[in-house]
């Protein structure tokens, strides 16, 4: 039996879902997705074929994710801004039928992208006359098979390389999941918003806690001060936090899980005041999303493993091991394991451990370059930066330089200058605001060679997804916005 099958049947009238449009109680979930399913079965197809849905969190697409699922074929979650043909090189072998599935409100036509393989579109027609499912036995819990089904394909951001093809099982999710909330609270009475996408971890991570605990799963409709108000619990960027005290957004939040940059003391204390709890922690796509998490406090640090979750430090490289650790990468119908050692992955992140043993994440390794014989990290020079009033997130990346072989370049987004939208513009401060900037770094312990030689605004365009700016798409349009520096890929 399916998670949301179980809650149907144990309080088939309770409020499940809510949209603009309308409730859903559990027993319209289960009916719904059925319905779903149905879809599935008319266009063919079948267990452990790989299904893209395309959308950000709508409802559609949480439905047909559930029915996938249900179905037993691979969820594989795909942006409407990705690019359709390399997704569908990755998940399809050179003559497999693809599977597209437009859960988006925009609509999308496939038609015009001029895809290169033979694809199947799945569309979703007049439920009234689609047949309900043969009604499944009875069970408790997710059979043994159950839990070891693939349940989602996600896509890596692609911030240091080609995006990855992440496997995750049910099993994985649900120890995710449930490892958060045993100490992030999260009840049956509570209502997390649903504003991330599901094309990411932290959004279809969202999904399972909601089915892990029976709660309510309320989906945002994008005007953010009205999603906001009557949610318990919300997954947020720190720029979203000080919206809502700034501009006295009425709400009724409990708790928040935090994402993004730094948080600022004076943030803490309004959103204390106000009895909000703010999380904040650490994870990635592999560990289907967060590992380490902590209640927010004046030590800023990424907090302690979470259940079913393991961390140490090798050589200062970030290692996991633990129940949540994806299958592995999928490339055109087969899978490729994790390289582990002693069942430790390493993250590829690089980290220390503060006085009270909670993890502190410094940056990449393979954001590190040289600059004259000296090891710069750009997080290092990132994290001093967005301590800075007025400074939301900033994007450090290396350019080439004759003298000292690289140098720093930062790629603002600053909360008192409007970003510009316009691709071609390379929008470079000027030399007095450079220089002030520079004033500023110096009371904050940076040395002076790591000081940024320019900044540049942060277009709109790059920061628009609200969860996590792409390092390779900054260094993209940097790239072709100016050409007074060579940057290093």
């Amino acid at each position: 039996m399916n998670v949301w099958t179980a809650w149907a049947q144990h309080k088939p009238n309770d409020t499940a879902v809510v949209t603009v449009n309308r409730t859903y109680t559990w027993q319209q979930i289960q009916k719904t997705v059925q319905q779903y399913q149905q879809c599935l079965i008319n266009e063919g197809v079948q267990t452990h074929d790989v299904v893209c849905l395309v959308g950000r969190a709508e409802i559609d697409l949480v439905f047909a994710y559930l029915a996938c699922v249900a179905h037993g074929a691979i969820p594989a979650m795909v942006s409407t801004s990705a690019n359709i043909n390399d997704r569908l090189e990755t998940l399809y072998k050179a003559n497999e039928k693809a599977y597209l599935w437009d859960c988006s409100d925009s609509g999308i036509d496939f038609t015009a992208q001029s895809l290169t393989r033979d694809c199947r579109s799945i569309r979703l027609h007049s439920l009234e006359h689609k047949s309900h499912l043969e009604k499944r036995a009875s069970l408790e819990v997710f059979s043994d098979t159950d839990l070891n089904q693939r349940a989602s394909i996600i896509f890596t951001s692609g911030s240091t390389g080609q995006p990855k093809a992440v496997v995750h099982t049910v099993e994985q999710h649900l120890a995710s999941a449930r490892g958060l909330l045993e100490r992030f609270t999260y009840r049956d009475t509570d209502s997390w918003l649903l504003s991330l996408p599901m094309f990411h971890v932290s959004g279809l991570a969202i999904i399972w806690r909601w089915l892990s605990v029976g709660a309510q799963l309320k989906l945002a409709s994008g005007v953010f001060s009205q999603d906001i108000v009557d949610v318990s619990h919300a997954s947020l960027v720190v720029t979203q936090l000080k919206r809502i005290i700034d501009q006295r957004i009425p709400n009724q939040l409990k708790r928040v899980l935090l994402g993004g940059s730094h948080i600022p003391a004076d943030l803490i204390q309004q959103a204390q005041a106000l009895g909000i709890e703010m999380w904040m922690g650490y994870g990635m796509t592999e560990t289907a999303s967060t590992v380490t998490a902590k209640l927010v406090d004046q030590q800023y640090s990424s907090g302690t493993a979470l259940p079913n979750r393991q961390v140490k430090l090798q050589d200062q490289r970030i290692q996991v091991r633990g129940a949540v650790l994806s299958q592995g990468y999928f490339y055109q119908g087969h899978l490729r394991a994790l390289a582990l050692t002693d069942g430790w992955f390493d993250t590829g992140d690089l980290g220390r451990w503060s006085e009270n043993h909670e993890l502190l994440v410094t940056g990449r390794a393979d954001n590190l370059f040289i600059s004259g014989g000296e090891n710069i990290h750009c997080e290092e020079i990132e994290a001093v930066l967005n301590r800075l009033p007025n400074i939301i997130q900033a994007i450090i990346v290396p350019v080439g330089c004759d003298e000292f072989g690289a140098r720093p370049v930062a790629v603002i987004q600053s909360s008192n200058i409007n970003s510009d939208d316009s691709e071609m513009s390379p929008c470079e401060w000027s030399s007095d605001e450079k220089l002030v900037m520079n004033q500023r770094l110096k009371g904050t312990g940076l040395e002076a060679f790591k000081y940024p030689v320019a900044y540049y605004h942060l277009p709109e365009s790059l920061a628009s997804s609200g969860i996590k700016i792409s390092r390779a798409q900054v260094k993209i349009w940097l790239s072709s916005a100016q050409s007074d520096y060579v940057v290093i890929s």
